[in-house]
């Protein structure tokens, strides 16, 4: 049984129908990221996941308890894209208030541990309102992870970082998939969900139209070789094709100096399935 299991959910706003028959499932200690335009329906998933919203038709389950009761609340984690905390507030009593929301019993160690996990333990007794934007951001990854929820979905957790921040958070990322948490990553930096991410999902108008690894959904372009005489491509060439293609080279005299097999991107296949 997986963390999150989504089938045939189906949302209407009115005559507007915000999803048409999604699936989608979420393993443990699985990171999944959820990709698609504005309006693709992607918001609506997670609120009806979350019980913020009723589905129309179809089942979501987390932890095996149906979306909106008790017990599916209290197995996830949720970081909005657009939050905020009270600028007087504390790191520590951020925290220490959402321990009270989610009835955790981790007192002062599980902030410790929560706030040195985002790298914010210095700045434990620092204001909301000291801090930069990305100091919030990992501050509410923090929030997310109160309890040791089965499954966080995280909402554009990477928007607001610098390089050095966004490499924080994918090492952590993976840190969690180590300790068995599902991870439902909704992010529009696609290098970043190729990065890390086991599968993904692509919805578009209220339907699923692309998933699966990342790996897998890439295609490839060619093999390009530098040679003396300059850059050479061999369309349709694949990593299996590098080594004749070099010792054919070679064997008519050719000086090679570098090999690269080329690849679509996520992006590639994102704006492929959602044009």
């Amino acid at each position: 049984m997986g963390v999150l299991e989504v089938r045939g959910l189906v949302k209407r706003y009115g005559a507007v129908e915000a999803l048409s028959g999604v699936d989608l499932d979420v393993g443990a200690g699985e990171l999944v990221g959820l990709l698609g335009p504005n309006g693709a329906g992607k918001s609506t998933l997670v609120k009806i996941s979350c019980g913020l919203v009723h589905a129309s038709a179809g089942s979501v389950t987390v932890a095996g308890a149906p979306a909106g009761s008790i017990a599916a609340r209290s197995a996830i984690g949720y970081l909005a894209e657009l939050f905020r905390y009270p600028g007087w507030a504390r790191a520590d009593e951020v925290l220490e208030l959402h321990q009270r929301l989610a009835n955790s019993d981790g007192g002062a160690a599980e902030r410790t541990e929560l706030l040195e996990l985002v790298g914010l333990a210095e700045a434990r007794t620092r204001r909301v309102e000291a801090m930069s934007k990305g100091m919030q951001q990992r501050l509410g990854i923090a929030q997310a992870m109160i309890g040791r929820p089965k499954l966080l979905m995280l909402d554009e957790p990477t928007s607001a970082l610098d390089p050095v921040g966004r490499r924080a958070v994918r090492e952590l990322l993976v840190e969690l998939r180590s300790r068995g948490q599902a991870v439902l990553l909704n992010s529009h930096l696609l290098s970043e969900v190729e990065l890390v991410c086991d599968r993904v999902v692509i919805v578009n108008r209220g339907r699923t139209v692309t998933a699966g690894a990342p790996s897998d959904l890439v295609r490839p372009r060619g093999v390009e070789v530098e040679t003396a005489g300059g850059p050479r491509l061999f369309e349709g060439a694949g990593r299996d094709d590098a080594p004749r293609i070099v010792a054919d080279l070679v064997a008519v005299g050719e000086q090679v100096y570098e090999v690269r097999v080329l690849r679509s991107t996520l992006e590639d296949v994102y704006i492929e399935a959602v044009s």
